[in-house]
């Protein structure tokens, strides 16, 4: 199956869209929160009542109930919104951190399940199942030659913790077809994506999100590169759209001494809520440094707002999205929920990050574009800034409110005027689809190399440079790599790596080339 086309303005919103849908997470759930009624609700019940019972056609009721709850959220804020009951499900597997499934990295390729790689040690990989490997039927049912929605394929591939399933298997590398049976099992979705050294003191820790494992994830690898020799971290909360509030306070509790504030929260009749450190950190001194970008938003500004406060850390990058509002997710009784922002939190000195929400829906979220267009990206002098939302740290140093987190060190957007387009193709899932269709023509001769013999084909001559540029214009979208021949390399070099050895060699392949690790490792 072909990737979809590419438009620039997709590209140019993608990570922020996607961001801030995680974003809207930011929440302190109430479980049996309940709307009551009142007179307005009763309102819209006979107005419901009346259509169901006297209108003169057949309509559908439960859309136009759909219709009026999204109406009325988007009279308020950009965060309050209607979760329709076909993705609750997802949404709340997305937070939780994990679920029940085979265990495979996958997507659709001519229309048939392709294996990009199994999960390291997850039932796939214990099944033997390889990257490569088409799977053309679940126990009866067949996936291939016919379009299936991702709720079908979903629910033949996920299932019961314990439950087999029998997947039929086309191997390419071996042209030859079998059967296997999956026990499905409990498969983790990662908030962390890597933890490592970048030198011999430094560890990196990359985050995606702030769900219920993440604080868990995050505290081992902290332990863990502790263990190794790091008494430096680099915390990278570049694109992370946020997730739960409390999530991000302990988080915080790693890094801050006992009562230090995180953050405090205000709710509509005024009540304040204070959340402190505890005795419990692992990592209350040493050098500290957060990555922040123009998409990292909500419980990601919590973090990085706490430790620019309270003087624990430097903060490098860019001015981050700027969702300074909370929210709790209500049920609504059939399945669905809604998610309503219920306060604002506000950071160790007092200043609420919140961007203005006039402008809502596509322009409020479009932050990439406006920042692009006023120069923000490329030159520190360009973020505005108001001298009435002045606050100052703990030892003093001025911050500002009023439109995200304002970083200590300025880092420019790594790609020149120009040249976003590209970078924003080698950051995006299309790479990951062409370089697995590159290794699917002989995945025999790409499996014999080492990484260095791997490099030197990637990289020493443009073959696969060529072959890259053919490949993203037969899906809409032409890029002149020009000025990037060695950046692009990379990525795809990079992205070779990862599929065939692991994850760890990808990111420091990667980090090699990073605008911001660079930076931080200059001024140490």
């Amino acid at each position: 199956m072909k990737v979809n086309k590419i438009y620039l303005p997709i590209i140019i919103c993608l990570s922020i869209a996607i961001g801030l849908l995680l974003g809207n997470f930011i929440t302190n759930f109430l479980p049996g929160a309940v709307l009551t009624k009142n007179p307005k609700s009763e309102k819209l019940n006979k107005l419901i009542n009346f259509i169901d019972n006297e209108y003169v056609d057949d309509i559908n009721t439960d859309s136009i109930v759909d219709l009026t709850v999204n109406g009325i959220l988007e009279k308020l804020d950009p965060h309050s919104v209607y979760i329709a009951k076909n993705e609750v499900e997802e949404v709340n597997q997305s937070m939780k951190g994990d679920f029940v499934g085979i265990g495979i990295n996958f997507y659709l390729h001519k229309d048939t399940v392709v294996v990009i790689k199994p999960i390291k040690n997850g039932p796939s990989d214990k099944a033997g199942i390889k990257s490569g490997d088409r799977i053309l039927f679940a126990d009866k049912f067949q996936l291939f030659g016919k379009k299936i929605t991702n709720e079908t394929l979903f629910s033949k591939l996920k299932g019961e913790e314990g439950s087999e399933v029998e997947l039929t298997v086309f191997r390419k590398s071996t042209n030859k077809k079998f059967k296997v049976n999956v026990t499905r099992d409990v498969v983790p979705i990662k908030s962390v994506d890597i933890a490592t050294l970048i030198d011999d003191k430094t560890g990196y820790i990359k985050v995606n999100r702030f769900a219920e494992t993440t604080e868990d994830e995050f505290h081992k690898a902290i332990v863990n590169l502790k263990s190794i020799g790091a008494t430096e971290l680099i915390i990278d909360l570049r694109d992370n759209g946020g997730g739960y509030l409390e999530i991000a306070a302990e988080m915080v509790d790693e890094f801050l001494k006992d009562k230090e504030l995180i953050v405090k929260t205000i709710n509509k009749k005024g009540t304040e809520e204070k959340t402190f450190a505890t005795k419990k950190g692992d990592f209350e001194t040493g050098q500290l440094t957060i990555l922040i970008n123009e998409n990292s938003a909500s419980a990601s500004e919590v973090l990085a707002g706490a430790i620019q406060d309270n003087d624990r850390g430097i903060i490098v990058g860019r001015r981050s999205f700027g969702k300074g509002l909370v929210q709790r997710e209500m049920p609504l009784g059939d399945g669905s929920m809604i998610r309503l922002t219920v306060a604002r939190y506000y950071t160790p000195s007092g200043r609420s990050i919140q961007k203005p929400y006039e402008d809502k829906a596509d322009a409020y979220f479009n932050e990439f574009e406006k920042r692009f267009i006023s120069g923000e990206l490329y030159e520190a002098d360009s973020i505005k800034v108001a001298d009435s939302l002045k606050f100052r740290t703990k030892k003093g140093r001025i911050v500002y409110g009023g439109g995200g987190i304002t970083p200590d060190v300025f880092v420019p957007y790594e790609a020149k005027h120009g040249e976003e387009g590209t970078l924003m193709i080698m950051k995006s899932g299309i790479v990951s689809y062409f370089v697995f269709e590159q290794l699917d023509k002989d995945r025999n001769f790409f499996n014999k190399m080492t990484k260095e013999e791997l490099k030197k084909e990637i990289t020493s001559k443009d073959k696969y440079l060529t072959i890259f540029k053919d490949y993203i214009a037969q899906n809409g979208y032409m890029l002149n790599f020009t000025n990037q021949k060695d950046k692009v390399k990379t990525y795809l070099y990079a992205e070779f790596v990862r599929q065939l050895f692991d994850e760890d060699s990808y990111y420091q392949i990667i980090l090699s080339q990073d605008a911001m690790i660079k930076k931080v490792m200059e001024k140490k």
